[in-house]
């Protein structure tokens, strides 16, 4: 993956840094994960934020070949 260094406000990287120990992340990846639930919150707006943090969830499992086979009734 590519990298671009830009400039961000100084509040921002304050918040992120905070968050991002608190969820062992770097701040970098913190601000990353920030954009892409704000991309698929704009893309869908409908949809509630626990529904797309799940669904993150749910693909970062199935990456990891961690899903178990759900059987309906």
């Amino acid at each position: 993956m590519a990298t671009t260094s830009i400039r961000l406000d100084q509040e921002l990287i304050e918040k992120a840094t905070i968050m991002a120990k608190a969820l062992n992340r770097t701040a970098p990846k913190q601000i990353e994960h920030w954009a892409k639930i704000g991309g698929i919150m704009e893309d869908n707006p409908e949809l509630p934020y626990e529904f797309v943090k799940q669904a993150i969830i749910a693909k970062a499992e199935r990456e990891a070949g961690k899903l178990e086979r759900y059987d309906f009734g």
